[in-house]
């Protein structure tokens, strides 16, 4: 097969993925139709990125993915994610700086979660070993030592993935990372040397990529929903071989224009906890610069009971702990809580109610957030992630 055969296959292989996208098994409203060739065409980027752009773990580069665009597996609207190719056959050193980043993991993976071959087999997080916001930081991966900051290398090991984690969200600057191998070649190769078999090679992991995070995610949204109640908490969320400190808790809601979902729950008893609103199949963050789709544990209103009550609405019902539906009919709400303290399984409960009904059902002390109030924390919301995801 020549190069220009091998980049037709390539592209019909696109082509079927869109096909695919349209079976039973994926939603079919016009909005989720369009709203999955979007999803299809950011898939197509990120992966090519990935697999022909960041081919090479002797000459590694973080590449930034889960942002405002290229998103798959439903991304933290708190974090930055990036990841760079190594290899157990090299040493790396990371160097950068926290500014105002709060904390970050760093995971040692297989592979991303929907490829046959994935999990974490290594991981080190920020404040474990003393890094705060502002710090300058080294971390070495691979090699020799027992350092504090050195992460192992495990046969297997083909990514380092970081998620930076932002608490208050300020305009201010986020984290620098850089990456270096440390025992390859300094001299760059040829462009001459790119030949035919590592092209055919990338295309081949790209499409792969592209295919199994389509169908994966899809049928793990599916899954997920058929095992609960929709408009109920699932419990706790297993990840496997998901990172160590990471908690999940699952809501599929589905709600006529004139319901809300009211949520109610203890504090959990975690470093970090968050919400997060998720469309089903394609499992992207809705909108949470221009709308108020994501609320962590420094945004969210507690009340004097020591309780947490969210309303999931269409429309806004002028308080503080509002979860926009993007005018949905059906999604996902997300609970999350990470370094839990102890292994006590939030129980959050929940209630649909005519929107019309919310003055009357949420407790008195519940704060009024009113126009002005909104606009200020959509205003801080944009201003925080033009920094944080600025080229």
């Amino acid at each position: 097969m020549n190069d220009l055969e091998r980049w037709q296959e390539f592209t019909r292989s696109l082509a079927d993925a869109g096909a695919r996208i349209t079976e039973a098994d994926f939603p079919a409203g016009d909005f989720d139709r369009a709203e999955g060739f979007r999803h299809l065409a950011l898939q197509t980027a990120c992966w090519l990125w990935w697999s022909v752009g960041h081919d090479d773990p002797a000459n590694p580069m973080f590449q930034r993915q889960n942002d405002l665009l290229l998103q798959w597996g439903g991304p933290n609207g708190d974090n930055v994610y990036r990841h760079s190719r190594v290899s157990p056959d090299h040493t790396y050193r990371i160097r950068g700086r926290m500014h105002s980043c709060d904390d970050f993991i760093l995971a040692i993976r297989r592979d991303f979660m929907h490829m046959e071959v994935h999990g974490t087999i290594a991981q080190l997080t920020a404040h474990d070993i003393g890094i705060k916001p502002g710090d300058d930081f080294e971390i070495l991966l691979g090699g020799e030592g027992n350092e504090p900051n050195r992460v192992p290398l495990p046969e297997g090991a083909l990514s380092c993935s970081i998620r930076e984690y932002y608490f208050d969200w300020l305009p201010a600057e986020p984290a620098t990372f850089t990456i270096e191998c440390l025992d390859a070649e300094l001299a760059p190769a040829a462009p001459g040397l790119v030949d035919a078999a590592r092209t055919a090679r990338d295309l081949d992991e790209a499409t792969a990529h592209v295919w199994r995070s389509l169908t994966y995610w899809n049928q793990y949204m599916l899954d997920a929903r058929a095992e609960q109640t929709d408009n109920e908490f699932g419990g706790r969320h297993e990840v496997g071989k998901g990172l160590a400190n990471a908690r999940y808790s699952f809501c599929f809601w589905s709600l006529a224009p004139d319901e809300a979902l009211v949520i109610e729950s203890d504090v959990p008893d975690s470093r970090y906890w968050s919400w997060h609103q998720y469309s089903n199949a394609w499992w992207r963050a809705f909108e949470y610069g221009s709308r108020v789709t994501t609320l962590n544990h420094s945004q969210t209103h507690v009340s004097h009971d020591h309780k947490i009550r969210v309303v999931v609405a269409h429309d806004d019902p002028g308080i503080q702990n509002w979860l926009d539906t993007e005018g949905r009919p059906e999604a996902l709400t997300t609970l999350r809580w990470f370094w839990p303290r102890t292994e006590i399984v939030p129980q959050p409960t929940t209630r649909v109610v005519k929107f019309d009904d919310l003055p009357s059902v949420l407790p008195a002390d519940v704060p009024v957030f009113d126009e002005a109030a909104r606009a200020a924390q959509i205003r801080a919301r944009r201003q925080h992630l033009a920094w944080r995801f600025r080229s």
